[in-house]
């Protein structure tokens, strides 16, 4: 089974950036479709980033243009940069594999944003 591990989480103040990255444990990472998540407090995890096993990217509108996506293969690993952060962006942040439109893996324990002055 794979084990997924976020990190790069914290307190920013609006405005502000942070650089998330999600470590994933087996070979089969880079087959799949990587999502980055996130879950505002008493509100249901929503996908707001993709990116193929190819290297194409999508946004949820809320946080394009802001927020990028990006994936090593090689490390096994999946980054979320988090430019011009508002409040609306503070909640638990996970990542997992997605097929056919679903989370793949088993949920990792995400790591908390908190953007506030």
């Amino acid at each position: 089974q794979v084990q997924l591990v976020e990190s790069g989480g914290g307190l920013v103040q609006p405005g502000g950036s942070l650089r998330l990255s999600c470590s994933a444990s087996g070979s089969t990472f880079s087959i799949y479709p990587m999502g980055w998540y996130r879950q505002p407090p008493g509100k249901q995890r929503d996908l707001v980033a993709i990116i193929s096993s190819g290297g194409s990217t999508n946004y949820e509108d809320s946080v394009k243009g802001r927020f990028t996506i990006s994936r090593d293969n090689a490390k096994n690993t999946v980054y979320l940069q988090m430019n011009s952060l508002k409040a609306e962006d503070t909640g638990v942040y996970y990542c997992n594999a997605v097929q056919s439109g679903r989370p793949r893996w088993s949920w990792g324990q995400g790591t908390q944003v908190t953007v506030s002055s």
